[in-house]
């Protein structure tokens, strides 16, 4: 009787491990699922804001880490997006290629070519885009090939500078910072007056849009007086959860602060795109790729 017992046991044992094993099979594939379409799709996520001493309202459409990526032959389907929103300008918040050896920008070229010839597009450099500048000897003519076609096509690629829309009233500022505060796990402290040193101070009785590719550093940006921060970089943590946001960071933090979304800090607002392509870890789970739009209003 005891060894008959004994057998029962090992068969339900033996059929707990089989039903484990088989859940986290349909789990793991489900997952396999999500991640292969929210990889290949885009979602249209609309914000507005009002701006100080905005002599009308605008619509902007921000883009952020392409990575090469493309939505439809020659980004068709991106484009059609873009075009269905009727922007007034276009930002870009870096990152559009993946720097690599050898590697190729002429999608995300092509993309950004196609806006300039049916918008005003102002360019600010990601990670991505500076490590390419700072070694050519290591990536070729990645970035001054890009950056020679795209300004050819009439997009404003703004490296530590501003331009000024007289009719808007606004200053359009293109941050880049030292690859140092891109480093893994602790981030470096900011001085407050690095972006002063960088590009001057804003004028308080202009509307001032800094486009900063990481936002970490978003309360420094507010000090040194934006009034509306874009930037991209997270890629919205590869995962999202519930509750919990965003999984992980491109400097391997979990739990990101800044994921994705609308984030304000005492006159600074901040908008954070989860970008739109991936590299690396071609990961995007609940975490579609993002065509930002936002309609900035006068008070």
């Amino acid at each position: 009787m005891e060894i008959i017992l004994q057998l029962v046991k090992r068969k339900i044992r033996g059929k707990k491990v089989f039903w484990i094993i088989c859940a986290a099979a349909v789990l793991a594939v489900f997952f396999l699922i999500v991640m292969a379409v929210d990889c290949n799709r885009f979602v249209i996520r609309k914000y507005s804001c009002t701006g100080k001493g905005l002599k009308k309202d605008v619509r902007v459409v921000l883009l952020s880490d392409l990575h090469n990526k493309t939505f439809g032959e020659k980004n068709k389907k991106l484009l059609e997006a873009v075009e269905g929103t009727e922007p007034d300008l276009i930002l870009i918040a870096g990152d559009m290629y993946t720097c690599a050896r050898g590697g190729e920008v002429q999608s995300a070229r092509e993309l950004v070519c196609a806006l300039a010839g049916k918008y005003p597009v102002y360019y600010a450099n990601g990670n991505h885009e500076h490590k390419t500048r700072l070694y050519p000897e290591e990536y070729g003519g990645m970035y001054s090939a890009f950056f020679h076609a795209v300004e050819k096509a009439g997009v404003s690629h703004l490296v530590n500078e501003k331009v000024y829309l007289p009719a808007i009233n606004m200053d359009i500022y293109g941050l880049e910072i030292g690859r140092e505060y891109f480093r893994k796990w602790k981030p470096l402290k900011m001085d407050p007056d690095y972006l002063e040193k960088l590009m001057g101070k804003p004028d308080p009785a202009r509307f001032s849009l800094l486009l900063a590719h990481n936002p970490d550093y978003f309360e420094t940006y507010g000090k040194w007086g934006a009034d509306l921060v874009v930037s991209g970089h997270v890629h919205g943590g590869l995962m999202k959860l519930p509750f919990l946001g965003g999984v992980i960071s491109p400097t391997l933090r979990l739990f990101p602060k800044y994921d994705g979304g609308k984030y304000q800090k005492d006159k600074t607002l901040m908008i954070l795109s989860r970008g739109l392509g991936t590299h690396t870890l071609p990961i995007r789970i609940f975490n579609p790729g993002e065509l930002v739009v936002i309609d900035i209003k006068r008070k």
